[in-house]
């Protein structure tokens, strides 16, 4: 068997203790093929990003770097601009033929705020190879808003695979022919190429640009903020925007995605060299997103876009990402979808769920 492991697998290894954790897993912490990281008690202020390296523990290297620690027992804030290291309550004790890959959930990469799974002896970011025993840490660095945070919070997702899974072009495009993966014709090449939409049917709007003077925002509240006090509003007739650096946006794909619920896909570059901004931050697709059997008929993909050192002109259509869609080993229990309460399930231009709608 190879392919992505899905949630009954995921279930499994917890009960095996492939999957350890310091507190009892909560409801829907297991996804259709994933599982949610839970923050741990204490974040350890650092003065750099890291990695652990070969034959380091990250508990080390945390020695070396800390500047004081936070305990988060009754909330704290992480603020803007400072880099955070937290031990997550799950650890692993991966067998031989399993690996992982980490990325944040969709609302923690809505939010600007770019968290990141290390581990002992890693030498990447987020990436976790076959046979690992020991413990995981999220990093964690608001770039654009401050945030309020307590143990249990859920920034991080890990996905487990066997195997190589990746479907190649000619895979992708035989998929494409059996279930229309997009909504117009497919860009593939290295993956499922998707591009920007600066033409809406309706009215001007195009996107959010975060504000740079912002309050903090409480993970735990939901629909709770107004959108107008952390976000200016982005419109345009011309079919183009300008990205300024150091600016973070919410735009949204021109296509309509589909991910079939034997498959699972990951937001990936397109190229490094066609613009000066990156792309994703939540780079997870389920599957049943975008499913129509699974409520998701016309769900677009959101982009969370950091422009860097030059204004970049961003024009309709421009391809900017990918999606890679792997085999999952099987088909999930649940989908993404309405009856796990899936927050972006047939969404276009959105907001994470923090903001009032």
């Amino acid at each position: 068997m190879t392919g992505v492991l899905p949630d009954r697998a995921i279930g499994a290894m917890l009960d095996a203790g492939a999957i350890k954790a310091d507190a009892p897993p909560v409801e829907d912490q297991v996804q259709p093929a994933s599982l949610d990281l839970r923050l741990g008690g204490i974040a350890y202020r650092v003065r750099a990003s890291f990695l652990a390296s070969e034959r380091r523990a990250v508990a080390d290297r945390l020695a070396e770097f800390e500047m004081h620690r936070i305990d988060l027992g009754g909330g704290a804030v992480l603020e803007k601009g400072c880099v955070y290291v937290v031990p997550l309550m799950e650890s692993l004790a991966l067998p031989d033929d399993v690996q992982a890959v980490a990325n944040a959930k969709s609302s923690t990469g809505r939010l600007d705020l770019l968290t990141r799974v290390i581990t002992d002896g890693g030498t990447e970011f987020d990436r976790i190879p076959e046979g690992y025993d020991g413990p995981l840490y999220a990093e964690i660095c608001p770039r654009s808003f401050s945030v309020f945070v307590r143990p249990g919070m859920r920034l991080n997702q890990i996905r487990f695979r066997r195997g190589h899974a990746v479907l190649d072009d000619a895979e992708l495009s035989a998929l494409h022919d059996a279930v229309r993966l997009v909504d117009g014709a497919p860009l593939i090449s290295d993956g499922l190429g998707f591009s920007v939409d600066l033409e809406p049917k309706e009215g001007t709007l195009v996107g959010y640009r975060a504000k740079p003077h912002t309050g903090v925002i409480d993970l735990e509240r939901i629909g709770h903020y107004d959108p107008a006090e952390y976000w200016e509003e982005l419109h345009t007739d011309t079919g183009r925007i300008i990205l300024d650096p150091g600016a973070f946006y919410i735009l949204v794909s021109r296509e309509a995605v589909t991910i079939p619920p034997d498959h699972a896909a990951e937001m990936a570059p397109y190229l490094a060299m066609v613009g000066e901004f990156r792309v994703h931050y939540a780079g997870f697709f389920d599957p049943g997103f975008g499913w129509e059997g699974a409520g998701g008929t016309g769900s677009r993909g959101v982009l969370e876009v950091r422009c860097h050192e030059a204004p970049f002109v961003l024009e309709h259509g421009q391809v900017v990402g990918r999606l890679v869609y792997e085999r999952m080993e099987q088909v999930p229990e649940t989908l993404y979808g309405r009856e796990i309460a899936s927050n972006y399930q047939g969404q276009g231009l959105k907001l994470s769920k923090h903001f009032r709608t």
